[in-house]
């Protein structure tokens, strides 16, 4: 069974907006068919993006789904083979149903909203 290990920074339910203001991150270890098999919550003693980077290399991340993320950092996760869905906001339960689904794309905004009494 091949396992893959998900990231997504968060501040509640909500996609951190920035990668540097991460404090909290889950982990999301699915199975070969895209289902939870383990979550844990890693809490670190302050924001930084160093720390954050570090984290995701030694827990063995494949995939990073984040808000908006510097040059710099976006750069060296792709160049240690981790996939980054960057500049997606809204609630992470989301963002992962639509990883599952094969749907989600960087920059998704996935709120919902109300446009001219339609919800969207």
């Amino acid at each position: 069974m091949t396992l893959h290990k998900i990231a997504i920074p968060i501040f509640g339910e909500e996609i951190v907006p920035r990668f540097d203001l991460t404090t909290e991150v889950i982990i999301l270890t699915t199975t070969s068919s895209c289902e939870i098999q383990d979550k844990k919550i890693i809490v670190l003693p302050r924001s930084s993006s160093d720390e954050l980077c570090h984290t995701l290399l030694t827990q063995e991340i494949n995939t990073l789904i984040c808000g908006a993320i510097e040059d710099e950092y976006y750069e060296f996760l792709k160049w240690k083979k981790i996939k980054v869905f960057d500049g997606v906001s809204g609630a992470w339960t989301h963002a992962f149903e639509r990883w599952q689904t094969q749907t989600l794309n960087p920059g998704d905004i996935l709120f919902t909203r109300m446009v001219e009494g339609i919800l969207i």
